[in-house]
């Protein structure tokens, strides 16, 4: 008779393990095996981290092996197990690997295919085919849309973690719990002692330091010593935790009624300021998203404030930008003057310190939250819905939204919602921040999501112009090698165009996106469909990036950048000023953050920048969904490419006071999962 020896592997993670009963049938080309119970007696089978092994004889021959069926039944208690894969070593000495990597619960089976990723017109064979429906049928039942807020792109219909399928649950939920992680913040940084001092003001800049000095890295450290420095405010706009909001100014705008004699003093070629505006030495950031929204009223003992800023900038002649004009407000009049480097020391100060705070507004909601979080949730809960396990564009992406769903989740329950932990401390919440997020859907557009067409869009692209642009430098690089190895990927599965066009599994999933995603509005230009090898390398490249690369950039600096409270205020407890010559000191520190808002606001930015514990970087793929030879190569060479891109960002950081390491690939996570 016909013997099978069967291997199977447990996850490594918690509770992975399992005392239940399990059964395995083979299904192949020629008939259909019994139920084997696999057990081997006097041993604890599927131990967590387990590969067992067992013979399994069968009656007749079964032909090719098509599927293998799993059952999972109550041994005592109900018990999950996490099975990572099955290798099956045939009569013939052939070995055939199906990769699982999902979670059995309760009383469940999986019925797994083998490891070949294969299009849906590979599929010839009724079973195959069946097998492949009944999976997307399942899954579209457990991931279901749902409108959170009106405006908002759609996310995952589950009120709160324990509601989401257990595959794409965090493996614990005590990590990612934000209430206990903001508190062990607190805790570690040693400042739970003024978490509940709120209306307690700080006596002055160096009072800060109290909650700031216990844990300190060459960044922060920089930032707390040169604040104030028109250099250090210039420098963040390119390289500091939202570089993605200055752009090239091409004609000065008619409600910033800034003039040569106000700016003279800061220009430096001896040229006036339309002619530096024609040279391409202006550049320009406006906050107008903030004008209107609603300042945070949940604690009426503290009345807090927003501005919408316009922060005119320069490149002086060694190529560094500095503020030279800033107007708190968007309409120009008498009591919204433009405050320049040659007013007062407090009155210049108190205006960068109001643009700091609009960018950490900016930052948090709409460059953090909506442009890297949501969006990458609308992809996942696309993929779920449209590829099933064997599809190669499943396979290639299911790393890369890999506890996506589950972190915004837990953010709904806990953090932005109504009386979450965001309206603590920031001046948008209590809902400024949902209607922030309602504005910038107008703006999000799918070519703003393509790396090198946003910075062109800003006139950023000159490497000449612009030298000290990392985050753009470094960025193309993460993108020209994603780009290349998704070429390649997407090479080996498509032979043609044509293919691209015929496979409905993708469309199915680029047109989800869309539509509910993006809210089928046809000005955010995102594809309804895909009809090129070459778009759709483009795309699962937007997918890979926004999820890796662009979240690392935005989210890893935050303590560096923010935790020096006066760099990045999350609210201001004073309006913006309507004169010049009035600001002091005192009414500054009166101003930012009283003491417990600061301190709420250091546990979240301390939290935020650390990264998961086993933390997964850019190209890590230990579960190996692939099991092709050329698309394991193209995974080495992509290795090699980042490893290539790590050490010249090493390099050029060498001896660099300010290093610029957030993309770099060794430390961009390969999802958005914190």
């Amino acid at each position: 008779m016909p013997s099978y020896t069967v291997t199977v592997a447990t996850g490594s993670q918690w509770f992975a393990g399992t005392d239940d009963y399990i059964y395995l049938s083979l299904v192949g080309s020629a008939g259909c095996s019994e139920k084997h119970l696999l057990d081997k007696p006097f041993y604890n089978d599927f131990e967590r981290g387990a590969v067992d092994s067992y013979d399994v004889t069968v009656d007749e021959e079964l032909g090719d092996i098509q599927l293998v069926k799993i059952e999972k039944r109550k041994y005592w208690l109900h018990d999950d197990w996490y099975l990572k894969y099955i290798t099956l070593k045939t009569p013939c000495g052939d070995y055939i690997e199906f990769p699982c990597y999902r979670w059995i619960t309760g009383e469940g089976e999986i019925v797994l295919r083998d490891g070949r990723a294969k299009l849906a017109c590979d599929d010839q064979i009724h079973i195959l085919k069946q097998h492949r429906r009944k999976e997307l049928e399942t899954r579209q039942k457990q991931y279901r849309w749902m409108e959170w807020n009106p405006g908002f792109p759609l996310s995952i219909d589950a009120k709160c973690h324990k509601d989401l399928p257990r595959d794409i649950q965090f493996d614990s939920e005590k990590g990612v719990d934000f209430v206990l992680n903001y508190s062990k913040a607190m805790e570690n940084l040693f400042i739970n002692r003024f978490m509940h001092m709120f209306q307690s003001s700080w006596s002055d800049f160096a009072d800060f330091e109290k909650i700031f000095v216990k844990i300190s890295n060459t960044i922060s450290e920089r930032v707390m010593n040169h604040w104030q420095e028109d250099l250090m405010f210039g420098y963040q706009f390119l390289n500091g935790c939202n570089p993605v909001l200055i752009q090239r100014c091409k004609k000065l705008p008619e409600k910033l009624p800034v003039t040569t004699e106000m700016v003279e003093c800061s220009l430096e070629r001896q040229l006036t300021l339309e002619q530096e505006v024609e040279q391409g030495n202006i550049f320009i950031v406006d906050f107008d998203l903030l004008d209107g929204i609603d300042a945070n009223k949940t604690d009426p003992c503290t009345l807090q404030f927003l501005a919408a800023p316009i922060c005119l900038l320069y490149k002086n002649l060694a190529n560094k930008i500095v503020p030279i004009a800033i107007q708190l407000n968007q309409v120009p009049g008498d009591e919204n003057p433009i405050f320049l480097p040659s007013d007062a020391k407090y009155d210049w100060l108190l205006a960068k310190i109001w643009v700091r705070s609009s960018d950490f507004h900016i930052h948090q909601t709409i460059t953090h939250l909506l442009r890297t979080h949501l969006v990458s949730e609308v992809f996942g809960i696309a993929m779920y819905r449209h590829l099933p396990a064997v599809h190669p564009i499943f396979k290639l992406l299911v790393a890369h939204v890999r506890f996506t769903i589950a972190i915004n989740t837990k953010a709904r329950e806990q953090l932005i919602c109504e009386y979450g932990l965001f309206d603590k401390a920031n001046a948008t919440g209590g809902g400024g921040h949902v209607q922030m997020v309602q504005r910038a859907m107008q703006d999000l557009t799918y070519i703003s999501l393509c790396f090198p067409e946003a910075i062109k869009a800003r006139g950023m692209d000159s490497t000449e112009d612009i030298p000290y642009y990392f985050y753009r430098d470094d960025g193309l690089l993460v993108w020209e090698a994603i780009k290349t190895f998704t070429a390649e990927v997407v090479g080996i599965y498509y032979k043609s165009d044509q293919m691209v066009v015929e496979d409905q599994e993708l469309q199915d999933f680029v047109k989800d996106v869309y539509v509910y995603g993006m809210r089928g509005k046809k000005t955010s230009g995102f594809p309804k469909s895909i009809k090129t090898r070459e778009k759709l390398s483009e795309y699962l490249t937007v997918v890979i990036f926004t999820a890796s690369a662009q979240h690392a950039a935005v989210n890893f600096g935050q303590y560096d950048w923010c935790s020096w409270i006066p760099n990045a205020p999350p609210t201001m407890r004073a309006p913006p000023p309507t004169a010049k010559g009035v600001v002091t000191i005192e009414q500054i520190v009166d101003t930012l953050p009283d003491r417990g808002r600061s301190c709420w606001h250091l546990g979240a930015v301390w939290a935020l920048s650390q990264f998961q514990e086993n933390e997964l970087f850019l190209g890590m793929y230990p579960e190996e969904h692939f099991i092709e030879k050329p698309v394991k190569e193209a995974i080495a060479r992509f290795r090699k490419n980042l490893d290539t891109i790590v050490s010249m960002i090493a390099e050029r950081n060498k001896n660099k006071k300010l290093p610029y390491y957030y993309l770099s690939p060794d430390r961009i996570p390969n999802s958005v999962a914190i």
